[in-house]
């Protein structure tokens, strides 16, 4: 990307309190977006956008709620009418992850991850094509899926299985939206040092000896790829999925 390569542009990234959503929107903004962020975790939505803002470039709004909740996810797209007067970029990050045994996974839990993964997710995509679609402007839709949607993974059916979805979502809202000048397409990082992940003193050893790379992604790579999905230079790109992983999808070597 080059400076201002999103000026003009609007954006809503979920999950931004930190991690990749956060570095998604720091780097929207960096490059001229307006953006509206969001987290279920109030203070550090809020933290969040005012390290965004001390930067100086784009301009940042926060919503507070869980991304799966459709009135949450109705009030950013409002938020983002309301401030910015359109939303072309929408970027569904958001996503829990749920370890469990499949044997013994409990329905609490299989509803949590869908809740937030799959109705935040499609939702979001839903009213967010029809603000681009008044607006006859065009825009793009990202979903954030997962390597664990192309490989097994010990102890995330559920996760995996959510994140396989949202890429044959991608690919069926070809169908429906390509005529409005809508991309939708998904990306899937592979290990990723993010504040989650960094709580387990192993994480970065382990992912570092098993990535063909040598190493995690950090969120920087992973944001480099979701602003290149949602920018003019892919405007040609449309359900399609980008792995971020190092090339450890080529090998699969399990962790465990």
């Amino acid at each position: 990307m080059t400076d201002k390569d999103f000026t003009g542009q609007v954006a809503i990234v979920t999950g931004a309190g930190n991690g990749i959503g956060f570095e998604v929107a720091k780097q929207l903004a960096l490059n001229g977006a307006s953006v509206v962020i969001n987290d279920v975790d109030e203070e550090l939505i809020r933290e969040a956008s005012a390290k965004i803002n001390s930067l100086g470039e784009g301009i940042t709004y926060h919503v507070a709620g869980d991304a799966g909740d459709i009135e949450v996810i109705q009030q950013l797209i409002d938020v983002a009418v309301e401030h910015f007067g359109k939303l072309t970029i929408a970027i569904a990050n958001a996503g829990i992850t749920l370890y469990g045994d499949f044997l013994t996974y409990e329905p609490s839990a299989l509803q949590s991850v869908m809740n937030v993964n799959l109705q935040g997710s499609f939702f979001l995509a839903q009213k967010a094509a029809k603000q681009i679609i008044r607006q006859k402007t065009g825009g793009s839709i990202l979903f954030m899926s997962s390597v664990t949607g192309h490989q097994a993974h010990k102890n995330l059916a559920a996760y995996g299985m959510t994140k396989a979805a949202l890429e044959m979502l991608a690919k069926n809202l070809v169908i429906e939206l390509s005529e409005h000048h809508i991309t939708v397409n998904t990306i899937a990082p592979g290990a990723t040092l993010t504040e989650r992940t960094l709580e387990d003193a192993e994480y970065n050893n382990t992912w570092s000896r098993i990535t063909p790379m040598g190493r995690p992604a950090n969120v920087q790579d992973v944001a480099n790829a979701v602003l290149f999905m949602v920018s003019p230079k892919a405007n040609h790109i449309t359900g399609q999925n980008l792995v971020v992983d190092g090339g450890w999808t080529a090998v699969s070597v399990s962790p465990y």
